[in-house]
């Protein structure tokens, strides 16, 4: 298996997935996208992360965990029409664009979960500098050498 095929062999082929990301085997329950979901969430941004999520969850924010573990990381991130470290590099920017530092800090440690590399990181990067603005990219790269600093430090 190559660091671009992110299936694993309990999780469903694309070609018994429908166009519109339904199962050929009939609709997926909530339950079933809720499960999907964490499986994905925990492999993308690691057991960890997912933990201290769970673990801060109030009755308050159940409600929204429970959005983004069904419909972001049990629909969206197991779609079929684009691999982990297209949907990594595509959130980088995303995250970029609308300025959420939190967020990409995560998600630089998640492309490298994915199976980006360092390099191709910076290019993304370099790329949002063109599309979202020069002073958001700066603060991009801020962002990921913090995180990527990080890791090294724990290495």
């Amino acid at each position: 298996m190559t660091g671009d095929d992110q299936r694993h062999d309990d999780e469903p082929r694309d070609d018994e997935r429908r166009d519109d990301g339904s199962h050929a085997d009939g609709p997926r329950t909530d339950e079933r996208r809720r499960a999907d979901g964490m499986t994905t969430r925990r492999e993308v941004l690691g057991d960890a992360h997912v933990d201290r999520a769970v673990a801060r969850t109030t009755g308050f924010t159940a409600d929204f965990q429970d959005l983004i573990t069904r419909y972001a990381w049990g629909e969206i991130w197991n779609r079929p029409g684009l691999d982990r470290r297209t949907r990594s590099c595509v959130t980088l920017t995303a995250m970029v664009a609308g300025g959420h530092h939190d967020e990409l800090a995560m998600h630089v440690r998640a492309a490298l979960r994915n199976g980006l590399t360092r390099d191709e990181i910076k290019e993304v990067l370099l790329q949002t500098a063109i599309y979202c603005g020069v002073p958001a990219a700066n603060s991009a790269f801020a962002v990921a050498q913090r995180v990527l600093s990080e890791i090294d430090e724990r290495e």
